[in-house]
């Protein structure tokens, strides 16, 4: 199990970035949130097995006929409690 924080900067929001995120986490089956950041850009948590947030993390990568990724920064965080988080939330 690992937790990640994710920076996303590009043409990432009023495209439905958030949703989209929101859709491939369930896709994958990892909990975490996102939100949009005042800079422009979207930040995000994403946890879950290892190879399922790289997958989650591929697919983001490559946007949408909407949205377009220039940039992720990703780091490591401490994961959550699974009890306290079961779900990915997009957050306002």
């Amino acid at each position: 199990m690992i937790r990640k924080n994710v920076v996303v900067k590009g043409r990432v929001q009023g495209v439905g970035f958030r949703y989209i995120a929101s859709s491939i986490a369930s896709k994958y089956q990892v909990t975490g949130w996102v939100r949009n950041e005042y800079d422009g850009s979207v930040q995000m948590e994403v946890q879950g097995p290892e190879h399922r947030v790289e997958l989650f993390l591929q697919e983001i990568a490559k946007g949408n006929r909407f949205a377009r990724v220039d940039s992720m920064a990703v780091t490591d965080i401490p994961i959550v409690n699974v009890m306290k988080e079961n779900q990915f939330r997009v957050r306002y």
